[in-house]
């Protein structure tokens, strides 16, 4: 009987093994798509990231790399620990997998906090933004990400084209005439800036603000998924890890 109760053991024990072992690999691959997500967001998207006066957006972003990156390191010490049958190294997967957990969640609340409060963030900031900083000196990184904004959006203006009539640029002799940026222009050109009539340049209704707020909750929407839902497939890893670490335990040495 004693025997038959070993053997029974050893086969949960093996079945554990195997069933940690293949979620390690799934688990190696989530931590591949988190880190691409986040870096899609910081390196695709970091002009815009510019224009935003908190830095929760990018907060976000380098939290889900960090953890992608731990993920990924996670998932091989995983598999070395559960083939080795080390309960050392069973320990420390649990640890890393329970750190890991925390960074997932705590970047899918700020994409939460981050979503209540973006509306209110772009309607006080964004307008200023883009008439106090645009073409001035230091901010070549503003002025391009505007740019950026106004051409990938195919709108003009935080909430109109006539935001510019306010911008500091377009006040001076240097904007050369122009009523609006280039970038305003359905097809742009040297100068184009020139004419604001709505067969020239993009008069959308919302304005720039309305596109860029639209593309941020989405994106955002996909930064809370992924972490929070990354987070959950965790905790079944954890449960695996316990009941082998219990099970190598009970063995006789």
């Amino acid at each position: 009987m004693g025997a038959y109760d070993e053997k029974k053991e050893t086969c949960g024990t093996i079945c554990l093994k195997y069933l940690l072992f293949t979620f390690n690999f799934l688990f190696w691959l989530a931590g591949g798509a988190v880190m691409a997500v986040g870096i899609w967001t910081v390196a695709e998207k970091s002009d815009y990231i510019s224009l935003l006066s908190s830095r929760i957006y990018a907060v976000s972003a380098y939290i889900l790399i960090v953890a992608g990156i731990v993920v990924m390191i996670t998932g091989v010490l995983g598999c070395c620990a559960t083939f080795k049958e080390q309960k050392g190294l069973l320990r420390l997967y649990f640890v890393l997998l329970l750190f890991i957990f925390l960074l997932e969640v705590l970047a899918g609340v700020l994409a939460y906090v981050y979503y209540q409060q973006l509306n209110t963030e772009l309607k006080e900031n964004l307008k200023e933004t883009m008439t106090q900083k645009y073409q001035q000196a230091g901010q070549d990184h503003i002025t391009q990400a505007v740019d950026k904004l106004q051409q990938e959006f195919k709108c003009c203006g935080s909430n109109s084209s006539s935001d510019w009539s306010e911008s500091q640029w377009i006040l001076t002799q240097k904007a050369n005439g122009r009523v609006v940026p280039d970038s305003c222009c359905k097809t742009p050109t040297e100068n184009c800036g020139r004419r604001d009539h709505p067969s020239n340049i993009y008069k959308v209704e919302g304005g720039c603000i309305t596109k860029l707020e639209n593309f941020i909750l989405d994106h955002l929407k996909i930064i809370g998924a992924v972490g929070v839902g990354i987070a959950c497939v965790q905790i079944i890893g954890m449960i695996f890890t316990c009941c082998l670490y219990r099970s190598l335990k009970a063995e006789p040495y």
